[in-house]
């Protein structure tokens, strides 16, 4: 019996089916990764860099602001302090014309509208005819000089009294200004707390301040050494301390305890100081920041210096090149 043969092709099939079979399959899984990489792709949370650098961008916002309050208040405060002293000499001078009234009414009173008094009838009696006249000149004289005197009381009161009109006038537009001011610090307040709280729970680290040489003077030095005895000490806007600073706060509460007074304003601070180039500064100095000098610190020299950063960062010693540098001044 002849062996039996198989058609010409039909061996190799099985084994070709399979291999076409598993180059379907590996292609129809190559493509449903693909697809399923498409419709749900994998985004990375944000990392607390990340978050810190959004809160950084968020306070250039805000702090402005709060530097802007705190000039509205600095001026308010200067300017309720100009109204009282006003108040306490107009009161003097309004008695003086009250009193200079009555001694002008009581000298027109005697000599003039009642007749001759008894002091006139002896003058009468008594005096020769030019005597009489040298008196009754004297007297006019006298109620000239009251009348006079009347004039400048009243001139100086109502120059006074126009003054503080206009700064009642001024203290009412500012305390406006401070309550728009403070509606909008809340605003953005609250954006700030919204990314504080993606922030994890963690300690912040706060450098010391390094050993200070070449302070330029003895009061720098009381306000260095008091400055760096706040480090650790929290942010808080508008704050003086002695427990909570915000950034002109902390400068203008080292220098007062070196006995040199600064406004709780970064832009009067400017003024207060005199001005040093870069390459002069020294320890001591205070240094500002960006075009609208809306933050302050304290130099400590080598590019370092103790400030109060921002809501979240407490008071702590940092470089001054992480910030535009607008310029430094010299207190004292």
């Amino acid at each position: 019996m002849p062996p039996h043969r198989h058609a010409p092709g039909r061996s190799a099939r099985p084994g070709g089916l399979r291999r076409v079979a598993h180059r379907l399959l590996t292609l129809v899984a190559a493509a449903a990764v693909g697809a399923g990489m498409l419709a749900a792709p994998a985004y990375a949370e944000p990392s607390v860099e990340e978050i810190e650098a959004a809160i950084d961008k968020k306070w250039e916002q805000l702090e402005p602001t709060i530097e802007q309050y705190n000039k509205v208040r600095a001026q308010l405060k200067v300017n309720n302090k100009k109204s009282a002293d006003l108040q306490k000499k107009i009161q003097p001078l309004a008695l003086e014309s009250e009193l200079a009234m009555d001694r002008v009414g009581d000298l027109a009173s005697r000599y003039y509208i009642s007749g001759p008094s008894h002091d006139i009838g002896a003058l009468l009696v008594s005096a020769k005819p030019d005597t009489l006249t040298e008196q009754l000149t004297l007297l006019d004289r006298l109620a000239a000089h009251e009348r006079r005197q009347i004039q400048g009381v009243t001139t100086l009161r109502d120059k006074y009294e126009g003054e503080k009109q206009k700064l009642d006038t001024l203290i009412t537009t500012q305390k406006k200004q401070q309550t728009e001011l403070a509606t909008k610090k809340k605003q953005i307040d609250v954006e700030i707390k919204k990314l504080e709280a993606s922030l994890p729970k963690t300690t912040v680290k706060t450098e010391n301040c390094p050993t200070i040489n070449g302070v330029v003077s003895e009061k720098a030095r009381i306000a260095i050494r008091t400055a760096c005895a706040q480090v650790g000490d929290p942010y808080v806007w508008g704050a003086t301390g002695p427990n909570s600073f915000d950034c002109s706060g902390l400068t203008q509460y080292a220098y007062k305890a070196a006995g040199i007074h600064l406004t709780h304003f970064t832009g009067a601070q400017w003024n207060e100081g005199k001005a040093i180039p870069r390459s002069e500064a020294r320890p001591g100095d205070l240094v500002f920041f960006k075009s609208d000098l809306s933050h302050v610190g304290l130099y400590l020299g080598n590019d370092k210096m103790v400030h109060a950063p921002r809501a979240g960062k407490p008071v702590n010693v940092s470089s001054i090149n992480t910030m535009p540098v607008a310029g430094f001044r010299r207190p004292g």
